[in-house]
C-alpha cells in the first residue's frame, strides 16, 4: 500500500476530510472527558521546524503524547539539514528511524522532495505554499459551532499568502463560496483560484467581499520571512482591517477566525478578535484535535 502524505488538503478526498473533521471533534470529546486513548503507542514523530512556532509545535507534540507516542524536536541547529546535506538524504534516513514526519518550512519544494524520498508519512506543517493543518482546524471550528460548511459562503480578507491558498483548496474540497478580498497586487495564485472556478471570487474592497457572509478570516499583513516589507503592506493594506464595521456587514451569526498570532490594531481590531463572533481560542485548541485524527488516520 502506498504512503499517503499530507501536503495539502487536495492529498484527501473530499470523503476523507469531512470523515477527518468528524473524527477530531470526536477525539476532543474524548479528551476534554479525560479518556485515555493510545493508538500510537511506541510510534514516534519526528518534527523538523525551519520557522519558528507556538501552536504547531506544541499541538503536535502534545497530541503524540495523548496518542501514546512521543514526538522529536528537530531544528535547523540540530541536524545535518542546516549543514547542508541533501533533503533526499534527509527523507531516506530520518523514515528509517522514525514512523511519521512533519515539516515546518519556507519552500514547499523542499517538503514535497522529502515526501518523494521518505518511506513514512509526511505532514506539511506550513510552507509558503499552504497551510493545510491550520484548515483542519478551522473548519473543524466552523462546523462545531455552526453546522456544515457546505453551501455557505467564508471571505478571506488579507494577502493571498499560505492561509489564503488553503482555503481556496477548502472551498473546493468541503463545496463553499470564498470571497477574497485583497489590493492589487497581491492576489492569490491565479491557477488555484481557476481550478477552484465559480467557488472563489476576488474582490477589491473588504466590505463589499463581507456583505452577507457566514465567516470572516484574517492573517497578519507581513508573514514569517516578509518583515522587510511591513511598512509597504501596511499601506497597501490599510483599507483592509476586519472591524466592528466590517463585521456588521456579515451575516448576525457569522464567525470570525485568525490563524494567530494576531496583531491587534492592524488586519484586526481589538473589539473584534476578543468580541462575541471571535471563535479563535476554539480554532487554535482544534489545531491538536485535527492534528491527532490526522496522525491517527496515517498511522493507523
Amino acid at each position: 500500500m502506498a504512503t499517503r502524505h499530507f501536503l495539502s488538503l487536495l492529498d484527501l478526498s473530499s470523503t476523507e476530510l469531512k470523515q477527518l473533521l468528524k473524527r477530531a471533534s470526536e477525539l476532543k470529546k474524548m479528551q476534554h472527558a479525560g479518556e485515555i486513548y493510545e493508538p500510537l503507542k511506541n510510534k514516534v514523530l519526528a518534527m523538523i521546524f525551519e520557522k519558528s512556532s507556538t501552536r504547531t509545535r506544541v499541538s503536535f507534540e502534545a497530541g503524540m503524547v495523548q496518542l501514546g507516542g512521543h514526538a522529536m524536536f528537530l531544528s535547523p541547529r540540530d541536524t545535518q539539514l542546516g549543514r547542508g546535506e541533501p533533503i533526499e538524504d534527509t527523507a531516506r534516513v530520518l523514515s528509517s528511524m522514525v514512523d511519521i514526519i512533519m515539516v515546518r518550512t519556507f519552500e514547499h519544494e523542499k517538503i514535497t522532495t522529502l515526501a518523494k524520498h521518505s518511506s513514512v508519512p509526511v505532514i506539511n506543517g506550513l510552507t509558503d505554499w499552504v497551510h493545510p493543518c491550520q484548515l483542519l482546524a478551522d473548519m473543524q471550528a466552523w462546523t462545531e459551532h455552526r453546522g456544515a460548511v457546505q453551501g455557505k459562503t467564508a471571505t478571506y480578507v488579507g494577502d493571498g499568502n499560505n492561509m489564503c491558498h488553503s482555503y481556496i483548496n477548502a472551498a473546493r474540497q468541503l463545496d463553499f463560496k470564498l470571497h477574497i478580498a485583497c489590493p492589487e497586487g497581491y492576489d492569490p495564485d491565479p491557477e488555484l483560484v481557476k481550478a477552484a472556478g465559480d467557488r472563489v471570487k476576488i474582490f477589491r474592497e473588504p466590505k463589499e467581499a463581507c456583505t452577507n457572509v457566514d465567516m470572516v478570516v484574517t492573517d497578519v499583513w507581513a508573514s514569517m520571512g516578509q518583515e522587510e516589507e511591513q511598512k509597504e503592506r501596511e499601506n497597501a493594506f490599510a483599507n483592509f482591517q476586519v472591524n466592528d464595521e466590517v463585521m456588521a456587514l456579515a451575516n448576525k451569526d457569522a464567525l470570525f477566525m485568525h490563524c494567530l498570532p494576531a496583531h491587534r490594531g492592524e488586519e484586526v481590531s481589538a473589539s473584534v478578535i476578543d468580541g462575541k463572533q471571535s471563535v479563535v481560542w476554539d480554532e487554535a485548541e482544534n489545531r491538536l484535535h485535527a492534528q491527532k485524527a490526522l496522525l491517527e488516520f496515517l498511522l493507523t
